[in-house]
């Protein structure tokens, strides 16, 4: 569905300025290239903050803390 807006929109600037939806289809792989190496980073820092948050919580996991459950 979004593949879908973004093509519509698309379309629709391609009707009212074209110069720019020209430019917009040739900048695309450009930006994309630059931007991911930032999500791979992204994704490194996200992977080290859940092994230090594992690490952390390493103890009470193993003393048995567990989580409540309430019972409705």
């Amino acid at each position: 569905m979004r593949l879908l807006m973004l093509f519509v929109g698309w379309c629709i600037l391609l009707v009212l300025y074209w110069p720019l939806a020209l430019l917009a289809v040739i900048l695309f792989p450009i930006v994309w290239l630059i931007s991911l190496p930032l999500r791979l980073i992204g994704i490194t820092i996200g992977a080290v903050f859940s092994f230090i948050r594992a690490l952390l919580f390493l103890p009470a996991r193993l003393l048995g803390s567990r989580r409540s459950k309430s019972h409705g």
